[in-house]
């Protein structure tokens, strides 16, 4: 009987003994780990048995026992081959919203109701590996949310779920889950954590809305967070990750709802409103007429005047963007309840009916905006308040008779309120203000214009003469000062002169084509020696000042200097190179490069929110009669001055910051300094910071890269990372895909190449261009958005009323009252950081974003290596040798500084192009 109950039990222990017997291999190919595991590997049993008691035993119940043990192993066969079926537990994460109205409270509670009769959420568990009978992936039981109803009224920001999966000992490694939202109401999938395996718990980060199946039937597929190369991807994936690919994609057919994730190329067409008046039609940019990157496709309608124009939505509808890439709620109320929806659409609009467009009659009145704030007539507020709630620009407001709108103080007058004034000041902005991407070195004097002779003929010649600068270069001739690399140029000439007659035209709109000559001094600062003001048909240069008249004649000059540089900053170096010019790529990445991807998890924190803020900037910034065209010189030829730019001096190679100053002059190559680079100019925060963060960014993409990319032949034959790169120059970048200067995508240092240039744009750039336009831009006077009159000549009329009385000529040239707070508002809420932002160095799910987990760890060392810069910035700042940065009434340059608070800071480097 002991044998008996030996072979009678061996069934109950083969089946106990899998569960304890399973392992994880770990298998290496080439330098990377890759994680396979069978959790059910089986040890193969021996019976013991008792040679006492089988002698005891009859040759009849040998033989009958026999007989049984023959049947026992068959069975035994029979179990093995059926395989031994077991649960594993899945913890869902949902994240609520803070905010419901009625509607939204009313269906969630429905589906409360209803969730309980069996319209729940169903998830499905998928295996790496396929099935030999059927040839499809191997799949768990369906299972369904648990508690659901229960806890639908959890106040909570994030409620936990679970489920129950039944699966096999064959089923292998879990890979991918999908997800049936049987409920009317979308909801935000954070994370799924599946417990039960012997590896331990597999994470599929998810971070994405899942629809109801009403409006989307089919499943949605979330990945396990193992990155695999398209040629590395296990049998059972592969179908589910061109799937999820073509659904992505789309068929770029009909119009987009809200709750598509579909992301499609699209040219810029929904500028104008032809429909609404003949003077808010505008071209299609992107094409033969008017070169431009491509855009999210919205699928909209023609307008009913222009079929080549794209119907508009206007504030409050919200334009589509794929849903995922929609701000999350804490921005959400963040940019609509004090920004862009508030300020310009309720504000500016009541503004306009109560004040007049007047000019400023001195400083004090200026500085009244930040002191005692703006003034409203008798009832305005009342009606205001009724609209929406006050922005958080409005720090105080009396309820009487006369509203009071205060704005904060700028920083450029927080130190010293007459700093913008000096012209070392003036000069140091070049290089360490808001715009320090366009300071040049000169290399020939007098400068030469790239501009077709042909076209506009010896007027290209410049008026610049050695006479203008020769007394202000320190005893050196101008030869000299070329060749100690002395003499810097910021030129916007070439960018402005094409569209000087169009612009002068207009009512209350004057420019000139500006280039201001700086000199370094042997202290390392900046100062304007000379600036040269071009119009079609003359020049006209304007030197330091001698006298009282020159004194304004030059405060006038530096002003239309101002203009020209803040519309180049946000037309060109802000708008067009960081937000439009990396859409296409980002487009690209959903469309061709799988969640599974590795380079597509590099570059996922990179693109958070830009698809949404470049919408909300075709709706409401560069629109016609928008803030760009409102506010800024160039009027409506403000988007054609962006094309010209993107047409003529946009390179993606050139896009990087060692290359972007090698082409500027302001450095050469030189393999014994830190970054391989020289700068000409020491004391050049934008440079020094940004090389930091630049070499930071370098090495770790080039630690990721190397990691799943040992050998060149990998990154050609990678199908997904050539599609990606080849739709982003051809499709995306279309009217460039010919030129030959896009570089190759052969080779491990090409690839870091590239992607370190679309990190560095997405994160330290933008931050650099950004987030110091209310800091510096706030105060009107110091970077004038546009001008409204010119200087006058001796021999003009105008210049009687400017001798007369220069301080009010200076500010009827500026923006009026109206103009003035239209534009703060705007800059204010395009400084600001939201309480969500996520700045370099930091990810969501910073542990599990991926399954590798060596490049976690590597992860970790680049957040180290941002806060080490960090501390290097503070010191810098403090430093009195860098006069640039540190000193009376100087500011200290934080823009490159990583982390930041909520709020206009003047600082923090976010992720990606979030505002």
């Amino acid at each position: 009987m002991a044998l008996a109950k030996e072979i009678m039990g061996s069934r109950l222990i083969f089946e106990r003994s899998s569960l304890a017997s399973s392992r994880l291999s770990i298998k290496k190919k080439t330098q990377r780990t890759q994680l396979s595991f069978n959790p059910f590997e089986l040890r193969p049993m021996k019976a013991a048995i008792s040679g006492g008691v089988v002698a005891a035993i009859s040759e009849d119940v040998v033989k009958t026992l026999r007989i049984n043990t023959i049947g026992r192993n068959q069975e035994k066969k029979d179990e093995e081959e059926k395989a031994v079926q077991f649960k594993v537990r899945a913890v869902v994460t949902v994240r609520n919203k803070n905010k419901e109205d009625f509607k939204e409270t009313l269906v969630k509670h429905l589906d409360a109701f209803t969730d309980k009769i069996g319209r729940n959420v169903v998830l499905e568990l998928i295996s790496t590996q396929v099935d030999p009978k059927t040839n499809e992936p191997k799949k768990s039981k369906p299972a369904v949310l648990k508690d659901w109803s229960k806890k639908s009224n959890s106040k909570a920001e994030k409620v936990h779920y679970t489920a129950e999966f039944t699966v096999d000992s064959a089923f292998g490694s879990p890979g991918a889950i999908t997800v049936t939202n049987k409920h009317q109401k979308e909801f935000f999938l954070e994370n799924i954590t599946i417990e039960g395996f012997a590896c331990g718990a597999v994470q599929f980060p998810c971070n994405s809305w899942v629809q109801s199946q009403n409006d989307h039937p089919s499943k949605r597929i979330f990945f396990t967070n193992q990155p695999y190369l398209p040629s590395e991807t296990p049998s059972g994936l592969r179908t589910l990750r061109e799937q999820e690919l073509t659904n992505l994609r789309g068929n770029g057919k009909g119009e987009r709802k809200l709750s598509d994730r579909i992301y499609d190329f699209d040219v810029y067409n929904d500028i104008g409103n032809p429909d609404i008046s003949p003077e808010l039609a505008r071209p299609v940019f992107g094409g033969r007429d008017f070169s431009y990157p491509r855009r999210c496709r919205t699928g909209r309608p023609s307008t009913d005047t222009d079929l080549k124009s794209e119907r508009r939505v206007e504030k409050p509808l919200p334009m589509y963007v794929p849903r995922d890439e929609q701000f999350e709620e804490s921005k959400k109320d963040t940019f609509a309840a004090c920004r862009l929806k508030a300020v310009l659409h309720n504000l500016v609009p009541s503004l306009k009916a109560s004040i007049l467009a007047e000019d400023f009659a001195n400083f004090g009145e200026i500085d009244s905006l930040y002191k005692e704030g703006l003034l409203l007539k008798l009832g305005i507020q009342d009606d205001m308040f009724k609209k929406f709630p006050l922005p958080k620009i409005v720090t105080t407001l009396q309820k009487s008779s006369e509203g009071l709108l205060r704005y904060d103080t700028p920083k450029i007058v927080s130190k010293d309120k007459n700093a913008w004034l000096r012209d070392d000041e003036f000069a140091r902005q070049a290089i360490a203000g808001i715009n320090p991407v366009n300071i040049e070195r000169i290399t020939a004097y007098p400068p030469v214009s790239n501009l077709d002779r042909e076209i506009y003929g010896s007027n290209l010649d410049s008026a610049l003469t050695e006479e203008h600068i020769i007394g202000h270069l320190d005893g050196l001739s101008v030869q000299q000062a070329l060749e100690t690399n002395r003499l810097f140029m910021v030129d916007y000439h070439d960018t402005y002169l094409p569209f000087l007659d169009r612009i002068n035209a207009l009512e209350g709109r004057k420019a000139y084509a500006t280039r201001t000559i700086l000199f370094l001094t042997r202290l390392g600062t900046l100062k304007p020696v000379a600036i040269e003001l071009s119009l079609p048909k003359s020049k006209r240069v304007v030197t330091p000042p001698l006298d009282a008249t020159t004194y304004w004649t030059w405060q006038l000059a530096k002003a239309h200097v101002g203009s020209n540089d803040a519309g180049v900053h946000q037309l060109v170096n802000h708008w067009l190179r960081t937000h439009a010019c990396l859409e296409p790529f980002i487009l690209a990445a959903h469309r061709q490069l799988s969640a599974l991807h590795p380079i597509y998890k590099l570059l996922d924190p990179h693109m958070r929110y830009t698809l949404e803020i470049n919408a909300v900037a075709r709706q409401t910034l560069i629109s016609a009669d928008g803030v760009i065209e409102s506010c800024f010189t160039a009027g409506p030829y403000c988007l054609e001055i962006s094309a010209a730019a993107y047409k003529n001096q946009w390179r993606f190679d050139m896009e990087g910051l060692p290359a972007d100053l090698i082409r500027r002059g302001m450095a050469v190559p030189d393999a014994t300094q830190p970054h391989g680079l020289k700068l000409l100019v020491e004391d050049y925060p934008y440079a020094n910071d940004g090389l930091l963060l630049w070499s930071a960014i370098q090495t770790w993409v080039r630690t990721y890269v190397e990691r799943y990319y040992p050998n060149p032949n990998l990154i050609k034959t990678d199908t997904e990372l050539q599609a990606w790169y080849s739709e982003s120059i051809n499709v995306g970048h279309a009217d460039h895909r010919d030129a030959d200067w896009w570089p190759e995508l052969s080779t491990v240092d090409d690839l870091v190449s590239i992607l370190t240039t679309i990190v560095w744009l997405a994160s330290a750039q933008h931050a650099a261009l950004n987030f110091g336009q209310y800091p510096y831009g706030g105060y009107v006077p110091n970077r004038p958005p546009l001008m409204r009159q010119l200087i006058p000549d001796k021999s003009e009329p105008e210049h009687a009323s400017f001798v007369e009385d220069p301080q009010r000529y200076f500010f009827s040239s500026l923006p009026s009252l109206l103009q003035t707070t239209k534009f703060m508002a705007v800059v204010d809420t395009l400084s600001t950081h939201s309480p969500d932002e996520e700045y370099i160095g930091e990810r969501q799910q910073p542990s599990i974003w991926t399954g590798d987990a060596e490049i976690v760890d590597a992860f970790y060392g680049f957040s180290a290596e941002i806060v080490r810069i960090e501390q290097e910035i503070e010191k810098r700042n403090k430093d009195p040798s860098r006069r640039n940065r540190c000193g009376a009434g100087v500011l200290p340059y934080e823009l490159m500084a990583p982390s930041s608070e909520p709020g206009v800071t003047c600082r923090g480097v976010p992720n990606s192009v979030s505002i």
